[in-house]
């Protein structure tokens, strides 16, 4: 692990600011029914564009699928 990186879904990724600029740069446009942890704790999507990524932080991010 760099220094300046984060691990996101288990692989080790550059630091982003935010949650809500992490998942800007993935391209998660649409956030309808994604969940985020950071280390372990659900992040409330309204605190995600205020929520700092640090070095060495663990993020999981999870979509909810509809199916049977």
């Amino acid at each position: 692990m760099n220094r300046e990186e984060i691990r996101v879904n288990g692989a080790f990724e550059p630091i982003a600011a935010s949650i809500a600029a992490l998942l800007e740069a993935k391209g998660l446009h649409e956030t309808k029914g994604l969940a985020v942890a950071l280390n372990a704790s659900v992040v409330p999507r309204a605190a995600w564009a205020r929520t700092r990524l640090m070095p060495g932080d663990e993020i999981e991010i999870v979509r909810a699928v509809g199916g049977g």
